[in-house]
């Protein structure tokens, strides 16, 4: 990974050019950041289908407690807009570094926290309340800090390399689920079922601790970006025209942030399906062990990470809308394969169907970091991206595994097939509506 060529943006002679040193500590804070702040999230994912339901809810039906430990994982997403609300107006306000260091302590802090929970039948429905409210804090502080972490890679990265730089910091999703698999699968590896279900789960959770410590060091750090000094100098020499809140403002030209929650849709649920939803569906109707379906996830989410390196670079030479359709037409026309890949009940045929619709939503989401970042101003581009990374969690993947199970347990697998081509299909036909965004000047965009 070779070092960009940097120039200053325009309007930033002021603030300083941005340096090749300057550019690799905000891309390595960024990217480091987002892989720790996504293995907080995603380790809770994991074991909310295996583990938390038995201990956290009551009731004999394991089918229910699977539910209710899948709605608790979609909770999160409720708060994620939330967090994108409140941390993407500070965030335009006084800037992108605080929001990335607030965020990032929070979610550890809360992670952690649940690492020390008592179960409910040691202090009864407490355990319940007190697990779900960790759980909104996670989302709360997650909904903040992705946008910063792409936003200041797009702003100091070249225009003409965008694409590639952004999608770093994207790919901090998988590398944070392949972070969380393998702390689960070494733990599996070293405990019994028992002694993983009494307590070695909770250090899955407390692992965020040296996490926290980490990524507090590295983001500290982490430089402003030099696009946003450049604004806030402007806004400084004509302070009436942004009095409004950032938030107002995206809301105001709802174009963009439509366009962009309709591309979110279906790509934010195939995440869902091939990373959360799989696990409880190959374990629960399909007798796969628990280890051997982690493991086919952690190898996914290495092809997912491969993907979207791959498809934030081509989408510097073909253009972001190219990029995107591409995987999505492919992702539609995949999801009655991977179902019938996994009915086979092999675990050959499971790694491939997993592997392979990883693969290709991560081309359809390594581009969409530089593409959404593209679509907003300096003034509100915090507000306006964190809108749709965030907005699209509480439409798409917070109801996805939830909705998927009881598609299932109701009318059948195939009623699970078409919430996902219908829903891909909407991606498709949001991404033929939108514009080319490729090589803009993040300055100029009105």
């Amino acid at each position: 990974m070779g070092s960009p060529t940097l120039s200053p943006p325009a309007g930033a002679a002021d603030t300083g050019t941005p340096t090749r040193s300057s550019f690799k500590r905000v891309l390595t804070g960024s990217m480091a950041g987002a892989v720790l702040e996504w293995y907080d999230f995603a380790i809770y994912g994991i074991l909310a289908a295996t583990v938390l339901g038995p201990l956290f809810f009551p009731g004999d039906s394991g089918v229910a407690k699977l539910l209710l430990a899948l709605a608790t994982q979609g909770l999160g997403f409720v708060a994620r807009p939330l967090g994108g609300i409140v941390f993407g107006h500070l965030g335009d306000k006084f800037g992108r570094k605080p929001m990335l260091v607030a965020t990032f302590s929070m979610l550890g802090i809360a992670t952690a926290a649940i690492g020390l929970l008592p179960t409910y039948d040691q202090i009864g429905i407490w355990a319940t309340v007190a697990l779900v409210v960790l759980r909104m804090i996670q989302g709360f502080a997650l909904g903040g800090e992705f946008g910063a972490a792409v936003l200041l890679v797009s702003e100091y990265g070249e225009p003409r390399r965008r694409g590639f730089w952004a999608s770093w910091p994207q790919a901090g999703a998988p590398m944070g689920t392949v972070l969380a698999t393998v702390v689960v699968s070494v733990l599996g590896l070293f405990l019994s079922d028992q002694a993983f279900d009494q307590w070695g789960w909770r250090v899955a959770f407390l692992f965020a601790i040296p996490l926290l410590i980490v990524g507090y060091w590295v983001r500290r750090g982490v430089e402003e970006s030099p696009v946003f000094k450049a604004a806030q100098e402007q806004a400084a020499k004509t302070p009436e025209t942004h009095e409004r809140s950032s938030i107002l403002e995206a809301l105001s030209r709802p174009r963009p942030v439509l366009i962009g929650l309709g591309m979110r849709l279906g790509e934010n649920i195939a995440f869902y399906v091939y990373t959360v939803f799989v696990i409880a569906y190959a374990t629960t109707y399909h007798d796969f062990h628990r280890g051997d379906v982690i493991l086919a996830v952690t190898f996914a989410s290495l092809f997912q990470f491969v993907g979207m390196i791959g498809g934030g670079a081509w989408s510097d030479r073909v253009g972001r809308r190219t990029a995107m359709l591409v995987p999505a037409v492919i992702l539609v026309v995949w999801a009655p394969v991977f179902f019938w890949l996994v009915q086979q009940q092999s675990l050959t045929m499971l790694w491939v169907g997993v592997c392979v619709g990883a693969f290709f939503h991560g081309m359809l989401a390594g581009p969409e970091a530089a593409w959404i970042t593209e679509l907003f101003p300096t003034r509100y581009r915090y507000a306006g991206s964190s809108l749709v990374f965030q907005g699209s969690s509480i439409i798409a993947g917070a109801p996805a595994p939830f909705i998927a199970v009881w598609l299932i347990e109701n009318f059948g697998v195939g009623t699970v097939i078409g919430y996902l081509v219908v829903t891909m299909a909407i991606t498709v036909t949001a991404l033929l509506f939108s514009k080319e965004t490729k090589g803009v000047d993040l300055d100029e965009v009105a």
